[in-house]
């Protein structure tokens, strides 16, 4: 592209039609491309912030790195494991844990929760846990006769418990004895030492965690355990630690990664965003329709122009890259006014929560945002695509304009 076919790209632009209403759509063009691409930013960035906040309520809580096994793991085979475990400079922290599932009882409420074993010296190390305890702390030693437990906020409410209650576990073994006929069931007595929130609702009414003997004798797996927790130095690593793990242990080991665990979720929201994207998009396609038709409309009344163009030497590839360029212009004055509008307003609600939201039912005080750069180049990517698709049409038919035909009047 030279100067000159810059040149006129901008005069046609600027230029008034002899038809006013070619000019009112180039401007509804551009608005149009205006409205899509401040949406689209908005809308990316509103997923990006909800994705940021899940990802911090999930890794806080979660191990980033969970490894079972069918058939448990006996304690040589942790020993063998932790070895290797040690050995990886992004591990930084490992602990062994029991999981199953028991009925919790109190005098007038029962529910059937998962109650995980754990290690009472290494669980801050490995989850978020005791960050999260908001009543009592983390603590599975005796109180009087029986054991300590620690529940979740949610949990406790529906059990009707707090800070010293007593709490009847009823294992599966135990009550499989009494539908059998064997024996009466047998619960175990715990007292509520402490109780967290991990603003995660499945976690704080589904979960509970005592000592890991404990967990052991409930579960008949002495000298077992049902998998290992481990913490990384950056859980962003915890894919590439994953592969390498997977190389040193045996093929009946299994690796999950914290976004294993939680992949329907993001798979969710990977869906909804792609989804919202898509649509979003569709304004800008429209737009681009609108202007479609005016270049059109534009290359139709600038036959002469196109002719006379023509006759003192431009070739038809002179003209094509002309209304390409008219046309990209106005992709690129759609895009950038787009870009400037929806920064604005994620700046207001970034420092001023322009969208607030009930801080009684959600844990954030507003909608979250977080720009990412390369949300900008997909965006730019499909305005000013749509835009040189657009232009194209109308470039090719003013290319066939015949020079002995635009002038044949004149």
């Amino acid at each position: 592209m030279n100067k000159v076919e810059l040149f006129i790209a901008c005069r046609y632009l600027r230029s008034k039609r002899k038809i006013r209403f070619i000019n009112i759509i180039g401007y509804i063009s551009i608005v149009g491309i205006t409205v899509g691409v401040a949406a689209l930013l908005i809308a990316l960035s509103v997923f990006n912030g909800f994705s940021s906040i899940v990802t911090s309520v999930l890794v806080g809580f979660d191990p980033h790195i969970r490894i079972e096994k069918h058939g448990n793991i006996s304690s040589t085979e942790y020993h063998d494991i932790e070895k290797i475990l040690k050995s990886n400079i992004d591990i930084t922290a490992v602990s062994p844990y029991v999981s199953g599932k028991a009925m919790l009882t109190t005098t007038s409420f029962n529910k059937v929760v998962f109650i995980r074993g754990v290690d009472e010296k290494r669980i801050a190390d490995v989850t978020g846990l005791k960050d999260k305890v908001v009543l009592g702390s983390v603590d599975f030693k005796n109180t009087g006769s029986s054991p300590g437990i620690v529940i979740g906020l949610t949990l406790a409410d529906r059990l009707a418990s707090v800070i010293g209650n007593e709490i009847v576990i009823y294992s599966p073994n135990s009550v499989q004895y009494a539908l059998s006929g064997i024996s009466a069931p047998r619960g175990m007595k715990f007292t509520v030492n402490g109780i967290f929130e991990s603003n995660n609702k499945d976690y704080d009414a589904n979960y509970a965690y005592i000592s890991l003997p404990v967990a052991q004798e409930m579960f008949n797996l002495e000298d077992k355990y049902n998998g290992i927790e481990l913490r990384l130095s950056d859980f962003n690593n915890a894919e590439k630690v994953k592969k390498e793990l997977q190389k040193k242990l045996p093929d009946d080991y299994n690796v999950q990664t914290w976004y294993d665990l939680h992949q329907s979720l993001y798979s969710v929201m990977k869906i909804e965003r792609w989804s919202a994207y898509i649509l979003l998009s569709l304004i800008i396609l429209v737009a681009t329709f609108n202007m479609l038709g005016s270049l059109t409309m534009g290359v139709i009344e600038k036959q002469r122009d196109i002719s006379v163009l023509k006759s003192i030497g431009m070739t038809s590839k002179n003209i094509v890259r002309i209304f390409m360029v008219e046309g990209l212009i106005i992709g690129i004055i759609g895009t950038v006014l787009g870009v400037i509008i929806g920064l604005i307003v994620l700046y207001l609600q970034v420092h001023y929560q322009l969208f607030a939201l009930d801080a009684t039912i959600y844990i954030i005080p507003a909608i979250p945002v977080e720009i990412q750069w390369i949300d900008f180049v997909e965006i730019a990517f499909v305005s000013l695509g749509l835009s040189f698709l657009a232009a194209y049409y109308p470039s090719r038919r003013a290319a066939a304009t015949i020079p002995a035909e635009g002038l044949r009047w004149e």
